[in-house]
């Protein structure tokens, strides 16, 4: 018996890393997946490695009327929606002093505003099935700020407290709001030109020395998702190697 049987949800972002991982550990323990992103080509893929557990949809995480139809496509394959994973992310490196204002906008858009439209679609559908669990992705960067991430470090330190108040909006409807923060991740984001970094050095302080796994954040959200977490709400899940733990 799965973890997850049962478990209908959406996870933003699942075309590749993160929301990869998440949606083939929540298909393994039993869930059926909304594999939601922009990136259709890849989305499909990964749907269709999942098998008939997993339904690629277009979604973009800015439109209310894109969240709308995510929506209205869980309930179409898989009966009802219990569980949303706001995964989906973006970064752009620059100084405050320098940075392009419609840089910065961006970033809050897709991380942060989206967030928020994410779990505006989803709480119908939530409620009518009685209970829920939301995940919201934010960072090591909501609690630290990190040079050239003030775009970033802002939408992630705002997810903390769209996470915190919605958990107490939502506690008495069933739905719990948990927040997840990951430090430095092998993905496509991490690993693009816009970091370089080495993975075989960059982590070297950290109590454990080395880049994380998208499967390892995905575990977390596989219990954050199931029925394990039942008394966890507004709280804050950091899988980061101990980077947060204290000065290296």
């Amino acid at each position: 018996m799965g973890r997850l049987d049962g478990k209908v949800a959406i996870i933003t972002g699942a075309a590749r890393g993160i929301g990869a991982a998440e949606a083939t550990a929540f298909v393994a323990e039993g869930a059926r997946v909304i594999v939601a992103d922009v990136l259709d080509e890849d989305a499909a893929a990964v749907a269709g490695r999942l098998g008939e557990a997993a339904v690629a949809v277009h979604l973009d995480v800015t439109e209310p009327g894109s969240w709308k139809a995510a929506v209205a496509a869980a309930i179409e394959h898989f009966g009802h929606l219990d569980t949303l994973v706001n995964n989906a992310g973006i970064v752009r490196v620059g100084l405050l002093e320098s940075m392009d204002v419609d840089d910065f906008r961006a970033v809050i858009e897709v991380n942060l505003i989206a967030t928020f439209l994410g779990i505006q679609a989803v709480v119908p559908a939530l409620r009518a099935a009685g209970a829920g669990s939301i995940v919201n992705t934010s960072s090591t960067a909501g609690f630290l700020g990190y040079t050239g991430l003030g775009a970033y470090g802002a939408s992630k330190f705002g997810v903390r407290g769209l996470t915190r108040t919605a958990a107490q909006e939502l506690g008495a409807a069933g739905i719990r709001v948990n927040s997840i923060h990951p430090g430095g991740t092998a993905t496509p984001m991490v690993s693009s030109d816009t970091f370089r970094l080495d993975p075989e050095t960059a982590f070297v302080g950290q109590p454990i020395a080395r880049i994380g796994q998208p499967e390892e954040i995905a575990a977390l959200a596989v219990f954050l998702a199931s029925d394990e977490s039942s008394f966890s709400t507004g709280a804050e899940f950091i899988a980061d190697g101990g980077a947060l733990s204290g000065p290296s």
